[in-house]
């Protein structure tokens, strides 16, 4: 059965702006996002990066840091983020590309936070440089999750939902749990995230193109 998702499904809120966050192994020899880019270029091919699978938002994210900075890393693709994790804090992984899954472990100074993988800084980590001030010019590995209905549902529907969705994402407690995770709140209308889905679309399609990913 063939499945359009820009066809067959209605944008109705988008809910959640997801940041990933770059983090080493306790003992990775670097303190900062830029030594840390200058050891993946000293070292090609003897890095090992993880994540929760093949075309997972963590491996995107790390294949165009390796595509903008030009580097060569190994990746191992996990069963979920959990046994990844696991293994980078072990030290049988040098580093990954984090959706929020490490945030106690980072709190906790467990896990080395070199750097955040988006235009702008996360207000949990303000002191936190993202990749595109240190160098990877444009580097943005965001996503948005949100909510679709079926393709045909009513616009008056779709718009009402909307508005209850966006007004719930103002009260603390929803902030708060998203924040917890290490995103923040996306409230658009719904032309809006359909515009920032065909837009992440675009973005990620390409690079999945031009790295020749296959998910699993």
């Amino acid at each position: 059965m063939s499945f359009d998702p820009s066809k067959d499904l209605e944008p109705v809120a988008a809910v959640a702006r997801v940041l990933v966050f770059l983090v080493t192994s306790p003992g990775f020899p670097a303190k900062d996002a830029k030594e840390f880019l200058a050891q993946l270029k000293a070292r090609p091919g003897k890095l090992s990066f993880g994540s929760p699978g093949n075309g997972s938002s963590p491996h995107l994210a790390a294949e165009m840091m390796k595509s903008q900075a030009n580097v060569f890393a190994t990746h191992v693709p996990y069963r979920g983020a959990a046994p990844a994790l696991t293994d980078l804090l072990a030290g049988q992984l040098d580093f990954l590309f984090d959706p929020g899954v490490a945030m106690p472990h980072i709190k906790a100074g467990k896990l080395k936070l070199l750097a955040v993988g988006s235009l702008k800084r996360s207000p949990l980590f303000p002191d936190v440089p993202t990749l595109d001030e240190v160098g990877l010019k444009g580097f943005d590995a965001d996503t948005v999750f949100g909510l679709y209905a079926p393709a045909g549902t009513p616009a008056d529907f779709v718009n009402r939902l909307n508005r209850e969705i966006n007004k719930a994402l103002a009260l603390p407690g929803p902030r708060e749990r998203i924040a917890a995770l290490g995103g923040e709140p996306a409230p658009m209308t719904p032309a809006q995230f359909h515009a920032k889905a065909l837009e992440d679309g675009v973005r990620f399609g390409k690079l999945i193109r031009e790295r020749k990913i296959v998910g699993d």
